[in-house]
């Protein structure tokens, strides 16, 4: 992160403030904004020495930083995660009673650095976010940013037991949605009987944050509606140098909202719908850019603001990320996590069988035309771009198709990374079939067995009972504790009407699967002796391994 070329960038900039719109050059000079990029990114790691949880110096620098691409230690994140975690215990997992956006900075901060924040000093900081009426207290603002944060790696929507209202992506889809001002934009208490006068019309902060938000939504027609008027919106208050004023004033960080909106949702910054006088949104950002170092809050200030420069450092590394065709600020799948060695040594890790490796992303944004709105969709995305599932054909996954045995056997040994088996003698599993290996490892590890000493009956379907025994044997591979008392399994059993029709042999891994949410509680009955869909072993399977933080 070497300064290279600081005259050049000081006389440009000379000779931009005399010629006014000349600054245009911005929108196509890659080179000056590499430079501004690196620059900045240098200046932020010299200062911002003392990493805490915060706003300022804290989550929004460590997430640009790491987004970034630029040389950085890892000490340097390390150190910060040790902050984090003191930070944490000191206030026992409640990072704030009200501020729920607190939880999805941090998670998002957390997510860039490879950190999993479903663990955090022993606390899950996705939980809160389980809190519908909590997390949309303060505001349009909670349900956005809770959105960005569970989205970033696909996290699956906590269960939150203490919640009055369990939160779901669709009812902050549909929350948000309700504030949609007539203009098309959003503010933070607009759309509400409380809304405050100055939220009446469009906030560009508020509306371009809301974009975001709903950025990887718009396979949905009553998103893809709302967004192209919030675009328009954006778009009219766009002004002559190419920015926004946001509480009666010229600002950099109103711009960088709406920069961040449109890398997002993949629409480019030449877009002449957010060109004015020639100017563009990029040229306006780095009119702010000051001192080859940071940015101004507004023009007026003589030095450089440090929220400013926070936000309009990820506001570039935004920009470079889609120069560069990589994944966006938010969409962090490209993220390597750390491996459980690598974080903790603890008793849990020590658990885990050896042969189990986390399986990456290889298909980036996967999906099938049949599942669009199913409400399996994230599971199955999640593990159709790890590899772990297919789809019946290159273009349909088949949701409600039963699953044969030997597909089982194989997106489990898919799933948990697990290597080929030893020899297995049963009579209708042949050498020369394409799952041979598939069940012969799944057999060696415990997590199927056969229908008899000789025969495995490979193309036999799963039922409810089956899968979720096979589950709870992967489960505990994955280092999980799945034993549960006599009187556990009663009382999780008990509250389904047909809790007597559950094998003997089975109810263990049942109660289990319940008790853990690997399986939805919603329904009143059971089925044990249903063939499940592919869909439902999707989401079992998913939810394991979000359980197990193999995800």
């Amino acid at each position: 992160m070497k300064q290279r070329n600081k005259s050049l960038l000081i006389i440009f900039l000379v000779v931009t403030m005399i010629m006014g719109n000349a600054v245009s050059v911005f929108a196509t000079d890659h080179t000056i904004h590499k430079q501004a990029l690196n620059n900045t990114a240098h200046y932020i790691y010299e200062t911002v020495k003392n990493r805490q949880v915060g706003s300022i110096g804290g989550e929004w620098a460590i997430l640009g930083l790491a987004r970034s691409g630029c040389d950085v230690p890892k000490s340097y994140f390390d150190n910060y995660y040790t902050q984090v975690e003191e930070y944490v215990k000191e206030c026992n997992g409640v990072l704030h009673e009200k501020k729920y956006t607190d939880y999805s900075r941090l998670i998002l901060a957390l997510t860039a650095i490879g950190y999993d924040p479903r663990n955090v000093a022993g606390y899950n900081l996705l939980t809160p976010l389980g809190d519908y009426e909590k997390t949309i207290w303060q505001g349009i603002n909670g349900p956005v940013w809770a959105l960005i944060a569970l989205d970033s790696k696909n996290y699956l929507m906590p269960e939150n037991k203490k919640a009055a209202v369990q939160a779901t992506r669709e009812k902050y889809i549909e929350e948000i949605l309700a504030r949609q001002l007539s203009d098309g934009g959003f503010s933070l208490t607009g759309g509400t009987d409380d809304a405050q006068l100055m939220d009446l019309t469009a906030d560009p902060d508020m509306t371009g944050m809301v974009l975001q938000a709903l950025a990887k939504y718009q396979d949905k027609a009553k998103v893809k509606e709302a967004t192209e008027k919030a675009l328009l919106c954006l778009s009219n208050m766009q002004d002559n140098s190419g920015g926004y004023d946001s509480w009666g004033e010229s600002n950099s960080e109103s711009v960088v909202q709406v920069i961040v909106a449109l890398t997002e949702l993949g629409v480019s910054l030449d877009d002449e719908r957010f060109i004015k006088n020639g100017n563009t949104l990029q040229d306006n950002l780095l009119s702010y850019y000051t001192n080859n170092k940071g940015f101004q809050h507004t023009k007026k200030d003589s030095n450089i603001n440090q929220m400013a420069t926070e936000q309009g450092f990820y506001a570039l590394v935004s920009i470079q990320r889609a120069i560069d065709g990589k994944n966006s600020l938010y969409r962090m799948n490209d993220v390597k996590a750390f491996t459980k060695e690598e974080i903790n040594k603890d008793e849990k890790d020590s658990n885990v069988n050896n042969e189990v490796k986390i399986k990456e992303i290889s298909f980036e944004e996967k999906t099938f035309k049949d599942i669009k709105d199913h409400k399996n969709q994230e599971a199955i995305e999640a593990l159709a771009e790890r590899g772990i599932i297919n789809g019946k054909t290159k273009d349909n996954f088949v949701p409600d198709a039963t699953m044969s045995r030997a597909e089982f056997a194989t997106i489990m040994v898919q799933a948990l990374g697990l290597k080929d088996g030893s020899d297995i003698n049963f009579e209708d599993v042949k050498k020369n079939q394409w799952f041979y290996d598939y069940v012969a490892s799944a057999y060696k590890n415990g997590i199927v067995s056969g229908t008899s000493e000789k025969t495995f009956h490979p193309n036999g379907t799963i039922t409810k009972e089956e899968a979720a025994c096979m589950i709870a044997r992967a489960a505990k591979l994955c280092g999980m504790d799945t034993t549960i008392d006599t009187l556990s399994k009663r009382d999780v059993l008990s509250q389904f009407t047909d809790y007597v029709e559950v094998s003997d042999w089975a109810s263990d891994a049942c109660a289990f699967c319940y008790q853990k949410n690997i399986i939805d509680q919603s329904a009143i009955e059971i089925s044990p002796k249903t063939s499940v869909k592919r869909c439902e072993i999707a989401e079992m399977l998913y939810r394991m391994l979000n359980a197990s933080e193999l995800l």
